[in-house]
């Protein structure tokens, strides 16, 4: 008989991608036979002849497997979806896309993943909340959480409610994000809890900031940008920001992957400013991975073909993205972006894998008793 696992979380935001990402890849190492499915999608993306969820596509390309939107994608409630489903819910049966996916894939593989979407209660106007889903595939739920202590306990507190209501069997709990230092304590206080509910702990993942830093492709969407320079490097990875006006108040000899915010008059006076501090200090490798001209989102491409550091900014492999938001305006955007894994980032996915094969025991996804 398969076994069926339903990854949910507390909310949104929190790394059920990446760690759905990490459980299904460390059971596929170990020679499981292991199946991937996003019953209930939100952002899809849309392939020509076919409509997925963006993390279905991610896991095909990962894991290696023949995308169908059928199996792996078989509801989207995409925008205006709910109300059209209120207005006439007898013309949508997305339990029964739910059930053939399901059955497909149950077929095909002796253990079967179902990544949730958001929060518990995401899809309840459609009857596909996240515990109903869970039930009617028969599956037990790993629950994942963002690292902490009383704010943890108390999602926890409330999400389980929602699967323990249906009653879903509840495998084991992930703890996400925990910084370094504090895992020892959050561990401690957090596993307490959870023994008085009979639930167990399958590990703690520590916070990774190379998991929570964004490309530039994402940044250029975060600002309506538009690449003026070497599209072709957007996958640089971002790890801090550099208003112009402040280049000479850091310490290049520490940061790298820096993306470089300024406006387009003081764009290559501040690259100058850069080249000369790390010549200064012997840096051999430029530390700006990226750069974003602010005010200048709609001036002509050929203006900056004309750019004095234009050859530099090619030497450097930098994309150059200009938008139409101020520099504070900018920064704003960029530190509210949340980073998602996706096709983009293989590196974090790699990195997902690795943390949860060295920190969660897998061991109880096999076991047949769970707590209801």
């Amino acid at each position: 008989m398969t076994k069926n696992i339903y990854v949910a979380a507390t909310n949104q935001h929190i790394g059920k991608t990446t760690s759905t990402l990490g459980l299904v890849m460390a059971m596929k190492n170990q020679g499981i036979n292991v199946g991937y499915c996003k019953p209930v999608g939100q952002q899809f993306v849309d392939l020509g002849d076919l409509k997925v969820d963006k993390d279905a596509l991610l896991f095909s390309k990962i894991i290696g497997f023949d995308l169908k939107e059928e199996i792996h994608s078989p509801v989207i409630l995409g925008k205006g979806a709910t109300a059209a489903y209120l207005d006439n819910p007898s013309a949508y049966n997305y339990r029964e896309r739910i059930s053939k996916a399901a059955k497909v894939l149950s077929n095909d593989h002796d253990c079967v993943i179902y990544e949730g979407t958001g929060h518990p209660g995401v899809g309840s106007v459609v009857g596909l909340s996240n515990a109903e889903v869970a039930k009617m595939l028969d599956a037990s739920v790993v629950m994942i959480v963002e690292g902490g202590i009383g704010k943890t306990i108390d999602r926890l507190a409330m999400s389980l409610c929602v699967f323990q209501r249906q009653r879903v069997p509840i495998v084991g709990v992930i703890i996400n994000k925990v910084l370094p230092e504090k895992i020892e304590k959050v561990e401690h206080y957090v596993c307490r809890w959870l023994k008085q509910k009979n639930l167990p702990l399958l590990g703690v993942l520590p916070y990774d900031k190379s998991l929570s830093n964004p490309i530039m492709h994402s940044i250029r969407k975060a600002v309506y940008g538009t690449t003026i320079l070497n599209e072709a490097h957007l996958t640089n990875q971002v790890d801090n920001l550099i208003p112009g006006s402040l280049v000479s108040n850091h310490d290049f000899a520490k940061e790298k992957n820096s993306l470089l915010v300024v406006s387009s008059n003081r764009l290559c006076k501040a690259v100058q400013r850069i080249e000369m501090i790390c010549a200064q200090k012997g840096i051999e490798e430029f530390p700006i991975s990226g750069a974003i001209i602010t005010g200048d989102g709609r001036s002509p491409r050929n203006m900056y073909e004309r750019l004095p550091c234009k050859d530099f900014f090619a030497k450097h492999a930098i994309p150059v993205v200009t938008t139409p938001l101020d520099t504070y305006g900018s920064v704003v955007k960029i530190s509210n972006l949340e980073v998602k894994i996706n096709i983009h980032t293989p590196w974090k996915a790699q990195r997902a894998i690795d943390l949860v094969e060295k920190n969660i025991n897998l061991k109880p996804l096999y076991l047949e008793d769970v707590t209801s």
